[in-house]
């Protein structure tokens, strides 16, 4: 290598010295001091490296846990390890992501990759359930299990894994057992611990519902929704391959999955009988339950039943009693894009960026352009009818486009007027992103007309300020501001208060 200067020679000298000094420095802090034995006190060896697999592995899982090794990783290096992820939420979002109190169930092909990246980005405290044990079938979409995991509890195999990338750093809290929805039975699972939480301490920040069985899914669903509890769904991953496919959403909405479906129908029937539920709002609420789901048509069916399993009697091959007995075909890269789908949402919401998923298909250009010239429209008859309130009849008197195009925003009797602030770009973020393709006051979609109007009479017309109605919405929309001035008297003081949180979450421009 040449150098045309010695000083550009001596700072590259300099440089990769100072990075041998700091690599050096990291491997002497991350020291591991190998647990001794209890009955001698002396170190015991590590692992050969050539260790053979055992289906029956109760005796290499007690040896594994003597060999395990102490990882403390001090604060500055773990800053280091976060930095990416602190520059992009900043240190307000990386302290409350550190902070945060998540609950896993469910720890298969999707629960592990959600728990991998929790864990890798930050989260501060775990609890991970699952009563089953890795099998050589779970290694073809598992986030880390590996031959030599083959017969141990999943939870256990994440947690080893996790400790060697997490150390001190990560309260992983194992529970191998199933969730049943009996106090009884699940003990405190569902108890947060009394210091753990960014908001109220002792309540879950997030439940990540990982579970393929609709009965439990459906019990740890009412159970969250019941106690206001945030939690982010998983449906089925199985039989399934076009990642293009994927959708986050409220329950109401996902469509194509039979496990939502099904979900569905067994909470309706759940939570009806629940006198703590006034109604069933939840299913629309995705604030409150989201769910990932693929609207792919399955392409494969359950595997059927082996000559052996039909001879021996079916019933003895199911790993829990009335639980799937069939197997899914499964594809690898469909449960692992799910599970980092989950993460990435928790992540974006503890984060303090939270994002707003696109519901259904994009507009296209020509109902863009026709759902923003309906908007100019009524914007532009506003302002007229304003002008001639204020017997300004010569502004009144131009045309719909001149109104539109020529005059300067003003304010009129405490009404803003003036040109749309938005363009078609603008609108599909408007229709798509923030309101899901929905009436933001009845929450129908399918065979409704949807029209854009501004909120807030008194504020431009730009994206934080304009909502998405159904046609009998915008009827009582328009008769509350013909009759007192303020079209928003038409909504529910609950409800208007979603849609203004909605609203502010929203950027001014969609580009930015």
């Amino acid at each position: 290598m040449s150098f045309n200067k010695n000083g550009s020679k001596a700072a590259a000298v300099t440089g990769f010295m100072l990075g041998s000094a700091i690599t050096t420095l990291v491997s002497l802090y991350l020291t591991r001091t190998t647990r001794t034995s209890g009955n001698n006190g002396t170190a015991q060896k590590s692992r050969s490296s050539s260790t053979s697999l055992s289906l029956s592995s109760a005796s290499a899982s007690a040896s594994s846990r003597q060999n395990e090794k102490e990882i403390i990783i001090p604060p500055e290096i773990r800053s280091e390890q976060l930095s990416r992820n602190e520059l992009y939420f900043g240190p307000a979002g990386m302290e409350s992501i550190v902070g945060a109190s998540i609950l896993i169930v469910g720890l298969g092909g999707v629960g592990s990759h959600t728990a991998h990246m929790l864990a890798r980005a930050g989260v501060g405290y775990l609890r991970l359930v699952d009563f089953d044990q890795v099998t050589l079938s779970s290694l073809n979409r598992h986030a880390c299990a590996t031959l030599e995991d083959v017969g141990i509890p999943k939870v256990e195999c994440l947690k080893r894994f996790l400790y060697k990338v997490c150390g001190n750093h990560c309260d992983i809290d194992l529970r191998v057992q199933m969730y049943t929805g009996d106090v009884e039975k699940d003990g405190d699972m569902m108890t947060c611990p009394p210091s753990k939480g960014n908001g109220q301490k002792g309540k879950w920040d997030i439940v990540i519902d990982a579970i393929d069985d609709v009965p439990t899914k459906a019990r740890l669903l009412a159970h969250c929704i019941k106690n206001d509890i945030r939690v982010i769904s998983c449906m089925g991953a199985g039989g399934k391959s076009d990642m293009t496919r994927l959708h986050i959403s409220d329950l109401k909405t996902a469509s194509r999955d039979p496990l939502a479906s099904k979900l569905r129908q067994t909470l309706k029937r759940t939570l009806k009988k629940d006198k703590d539920v006034k109604d069933l709002s939840f299913l629309e609420d995705v604030d409150q339950v989201a769910v990932i789901y693929s609207s792919e048509k399955v392409v494969v069916k359950l595997a059927d039943f082996t000559e052996e399993q039909k001879k021996e009697g079916i019933h003895k091959f199911g790993a829990v009693d009335n639980m799937r007995i069939r197997v899914i075909p499964v594809l690898g890269t469909m449960p692992a894009i799910m599970g980092q789908s989950l993460a990435a949402m928790a992540l974006c919401e503890l984060g303090g960026k939270p994002f707003n998923p696109m519901s259904g298909e994009r507009l296209g250009r020509n109902v863009r352009h026709k759902l923003f010239q309906h908007f100019k429209n009524r914007e532009s008859k506003f302002r007229q009818r304003l002008e001639i309130e204020a017997k300004e009849e010569e502004d009144a008197s131009k045309s719909v486009s001149d109104a539109d195009e020529t005059n300067s925003p003003r304010m009129i009797n405490g009404s803003w007027v003036g040109p749309a602030q938005i363009d078609s770009d603008d609108v599909e973020y408007v229709f798509s992103e923030v309101w899901r393709n929905r009436c933001c006051v009845s929450g129908d979609t399918l065979g409704t007309v949807l029209e854009l109007s501004r909120w807030d009479l008194s504020k431009p017309c730009h994206c934080k300020n304009i909502v998405l109605l159904g046609v009998k919405a915008m009827v009582k929309f328009d008769e509350a501001m013909a009759a007192s001035g303020d079209g928003r008297n038409s909504v529910p003081y609950e409800l208007r208060q979603k849609i203004e949180a909605r609203l502010a979450s929203c950027k001014v421009d969609s580009r930015a």
